[in-house]
């Protein structure tokens, strides 16, 4: 039966809500498919702002990779502010999609790609908006299956009350295969209910159905064990790798956004994980083996996405960019494709042992040269060598100076705050750097307007890291050290005028760590926050850290634990960790050992280059790194300069070896 589009109802309201584009659809290559062609029906969810939510990535890519389906439609949806929000409780609107504006309720699935916890409550709104029960076991066969997924999936306890699965890792095979099952069980007639086809998704190993596990806790509010509660359904279930990302070539028709958004520009994914062994970096862990896409791939994929959206800028993307074995051939190829034309290249991602001038110089060759951006993370040696990060200030300055006598004129450095084994001394050292930066710049290019930018954010404790037992720093601690060091740059201010300073305050970071490494109790948190308001966390005019503290307290003080025992408590050895039955492919015993590591600065080198460090990810995912170096080469494609129309090029390999 077709789904009438809720537009007629939603549009008399637009006009009395801020930024009512966002929600009207329409976009440069948006899909609306036929509701009574298909057999399965997604709803897709970023749980933000459209503005924030519309490039990204991960959502772009199964929204095209489902839509190719011929039976299968997809369809996103983004949160609601506030003003919206109220108006359409008032008019009996519900949570719609933005392509066709369907309701939400009417999809088969729905599908939450969390980036952050800090969007947890948004999807309560969204449920409650759209007339789906909020709490999973409430929901009966007429109710979507809501599927968490995205980096915070690695740990869904928290929001397990409230989705019926979570999917780890990859989702680009995942979702096809979950559509898969739900297509034949549909064929079936739906046997069993909603209760059989999540058996059938729980049993494929490759799906987290939270309510077919029962969690026994100790004495002292630590647990005791995660067990299943029903045949079919397996102990431990592992995140999902997509190996060969040049036959997942996504996406090929990037959407354009009809509102500002936070990206303005095509993006590319030049490969996926990273080996450097960053210990506070959930990403890198979790994304591990390293996979790199061919330069042939990536080129085909810049120049169809360019046709496509017609985006002047061609972000490559990646943990650490320049880490690609062939990164200096795909910045010059590409620059020599589309010189005399107005397309940029970027790198969001770089280390400053991985950057070069020459690099540098082929990514602005086509485009204006904006500033460089570096990530320290900690600002004295001995803190780099606990989080690993093996980069010296030597190191930083010696780049920073090629840069400023190229013609840079400033830099951004990004740091943390709350490190584990962390002092206010390892924390002043940040002044120091940037001052020498200042100082560097101003000697080798003999001019004084140069700028260095300093950006610090809470560290937070996260799940499959070697950081995961660790307490996490109070946020008082962490506001103490940021006034000391605002001071420290002040102190001299020939230098200091010269340096910019911006910071988060702990507070929004002890919540998303209680978010990160929190269990079901959390959840009972979460909905009392949202009850009490609580929508976009993740945006400081919305945040209430008043209202996250006294929901706490309310709900986990009769449970004997707190916001502090989630938080800023130390975890031993052998704790059963919320998410241990989760399977990242991460050897637990590794993880221990390079925290022992840290604890004792010990510093872990880059498996991609060296031995194996036995981290467990490749023999028990059955992966392996995948690397180059090719040895091929992009040809130019010469109208491309002169204003012919683009053709599509031949990227063949480079004959001549």
């Amino acid at each position: 039966m077709s789904v009438e589009s809720v537009f007629p109802a939603l549009e008399p309201l637009l006009p009395r809500v801020s930024k009512p584009v966002q929600y009207v659809g329409g976009e440069l290559n948006a899909t609306v498919k036929d509701w009574d062609s298909a057999a399965v029906r997604w709803a897709l969810m970023y749980p933000d702002a459209y503005e924030v939510g519309l490039p990204n990535q991960g959502v772009m890519i199964l929204y095209e990779v489902l839509n190719e389906q011929p039976d299968v439609l997809a369809e996103r949806t983004y949160a609601v502010w506030p003003d919206l929000e109220r108006l359409m409780r008032e008019h009996g609107v519900p949570q719609f999609t933005v392509d066709a504006h369907r309701p939400v309720a009417a999809f088969d699935l729905l599908g939450v790609s969390f980036a952050t916890e800090l969007g947890y409550t948004n999807l309560l709104t969204a449920l409650d908006l759209g007339g789906i029960p909020i709490h999973a076991a409430d929901r009966t066969d007429a109710h979507p299956i809501v599927v968490a997924g995205g980096h915070a999936a690695f740990n869904p306890e928290p929001i397990s009350p409230f989705v019926d699965a979570a999917v780890l890792g990859d989702g680009e095979e995942a979702v096809l295969e979950i559509t898969d099952l739900v297509r034949a069980w549909k064929a079936e007639g739906s046997p069993g209910g909603r209760d059989e086809i999540l058996t059938r998704l729980a049993e494929t190993g490759g799906v987290y159905v939270p309510r077919f596990y029962d969690v026994e806790y100790l004495p002292d509010g630590r647990i005791q064990r995660v067990v299943p509660n029903r045949e079919r359904v397996p102990y431990r279930v592992f995140k999902r790798t997509t190996m060969d990302l040049d036959a997942w070539p996504y996406p090929k028709q990037p959407l354009v956004p009809l509102a500002e958004s936070v990206h303005e520009r095509m993006s590319v994914e030049i490969f996926r994980g990273c080996t450097r062994g960053c210990r506070f970096c959930q990403a890198g862990m979790i994304t591990r083996p390293v996979r790199e896409r061919s330069i042939e791939g990536i080129g085909a994929m810049v120049q169809r996405g360019l046709e496509a959206t017609g985006f002047e800028e061609v972000g490559l993307l990646s943990l650490s960019s320049a880490d690609h074995s062939e990164i200096g051939e795909i910045t010059k190829g590409l620059a020599d494709r589309y010189e005399g034309t107005n397309t940029s290249l970027s790198l969001p991602s770089t280390r400053v042992d991985a950057f070069n001038i020459d690099l540098a110089n082929e990514l602005s060759r086509n485009g204006r040269r904006s500033g460089l951006t570096f990530a320290p993370e900690g600002g004295s040696e001995r803190i780099r060598r606990v989080i690993n990060k093996m980069v010296s200030e030597e190191d930083l300055i010696r780049t920073v100076s090629a840069a400023f006598k190229a013609g840079w004129r400033q830099v951004k450095l990004y740091f943390m705050c709350g490190l584990p084994t962390e002092t206010d001394e390892d924390v002043l050292q940040i002044a120091e750097m940037a001052k020498n930066v200042i100082r560097a710049g101003r000697e080798v290019s003999g001019r004084k307007d140069i700028r260095c930018t300093i950006s610090i954010g809470g560290f937070v404790p996260k799940p499959h890291t070697p950081f995961q037992w660790a307490a996490q720093c109070d946020p008082a601690t962490v506001d103490s050290r940021l006034r000391k060091l605002r001071e420290a740059v002040n102190s001299d201010r020939s230098l200091g005028r010269n340096i910019g300073m911006r910071y988060h305050d702990g507070q929004p970071s002890l919540i998303e760590g209680l978010l990160s490494r929190g269990d079901r109790r959390v959840g009972r948190v979460i909905e009392r926050v949202w009850r009490e308001g609580g929508r976009f966390d993740g945006w400081s005019e919305h945040f209430s850290y008043e209202r996250w503290v006294t929901a706490a307290e309310a709900e986990l003080s009769p449970l004997g634990v707190s916001l502090d025992w989630f938080t800023t408590r130390e975890r031993e050895e052998l704790e059963v960790l919320p998410w241990d039955h989760l399977d990242s492919g991460l050897d637990k015993e590794w993880l221990w050992a390079d925290w022992q590591d840290a604890l004792d600065e010990r510093e872990q080198d880059d498996c991609r280059w060296t031995p194996c460090f036995d981290c467990g990810v490749c023999p028990a995912m059955g992966t392996d790194i995948e690397v180059g170096p090719t040895g091929r080469t992009l040809l130019p494609i010469a109208p491309v300069g002169k204003g012919s129309p683009t053709r599509n090029p031949a990227l063949t390999p480079n004959t001549t070896g």
